[in-house]
């Protein structure tokens, strides 16, 4: 696949990211506080001291008075929202800005808008349906080498222990585990941009969090490990919803606010 032209790499860049940062939070004050009554397994409680959550946090969702400040333009960084069934789900590209050599992070429900780079690697975040919908679509279109954790493997990919590191042109990426929500969830750490991005899949989400499906203590402590330990200027990348970063989360978060 030849270099993508200037112009497309600027429109996906620009319309993906005007896109993505104007849906709403995934999650409102009842979403959050089901994921921790069933996560706890306490169906009647609404507490939230006793189901984990910070109180002023949750309130500030409930009405409508947070929202993550706009990272801003990174160059390298391209965001996507498709539709899926009755959610909407976020991929990305990310590339070099010198090189232009690009990776997709997650496909969504529609992978057209990354095909407009020179995607030479497909890492997944986890293998739920929404976020593998196009891969074999976008595997055909660009010839690209998929990547996934060796804890969910899929046909036809290359998977890696945790720990790994590869690279997008000068950029490096390197995985953490965040598993909890997904057996195989995994969490790319790019720099050599502008900021430093964490692509999270469904781990976290601004505001919120992916439901803990395999197990809601995993997911909490994987998070607060492999996520809100780097530094608070990280631009979080979530499967759904908004951009975000790790000092928002660590203010605002009510499942991580302290």
């Amino acid at each position: 696949m030849g270099a993508p032209t200037s112009p497309a790499v600027e429109l996906a860049r620009e319309y993906g990211m005007r896109l993505i940062m104007r849906i709403p939070l995934e999650d409102n004050f009842s979403d959050i506080i089901g994921k921790a009554q069933r996560g706890l397994n306490l169906p009647g409680e609404t507490a939230p001291a006793k189901l984990g959550l910070h109180a002023k946090a949750l309130q500030a969702i409930a009405d409508k008075t947070w929202y993550p400040n706009d990272p801003g333009k990174i160059d390298g960084l391209a965001c996507f929202n498709t539709p899926f069934d009755d959610m909407t789900v976020n991929s990305y590209a990310v590339f070099d800005p010198s090189t232009k050599e690009a990776a997709a992070f997650d496909t969504g429900a529609d992978c057209s808008g990354l095909l407009a780079f020179r995607i030479r690697q497909i890492f997944i975040t986890h293998i739920h349906p929404d976020h593998i919908m196009e891969l074999d679509r976008l595997k055909e279109k660009t010839g690209a080498k998929v990547c996934v954790s060796e804890r969910e493997p899929i046909g036809g990919a290359e998977t890696f222990t945790d720990g790994r590191t590869f690279s997008i042109g000068g950029l490096k990426v390197a995985t953490r585990r965040t598993s909890g929500h997904a057996r195989g969830g995994v969490t790319y750490v790019v720099t050599g941009l502008a900021k430093c991005l964490a692509i999270v899949g469904d781990a976290i989400f601004a505001g919120s969090m992916g439901g803990g499906a395999v197990s809601y203590e995993e997911a909490l402590r994987t998070n607060r490990e492999s996520i809100l330990t780097l530094p608070d200027d990280t631009v979080i990348c979530p499967g759904h919803g908004p951009l975000t970063t790790v000092g928002e989360e660590k203010r605002h978060n009510p499942f991580f606010a302290r």
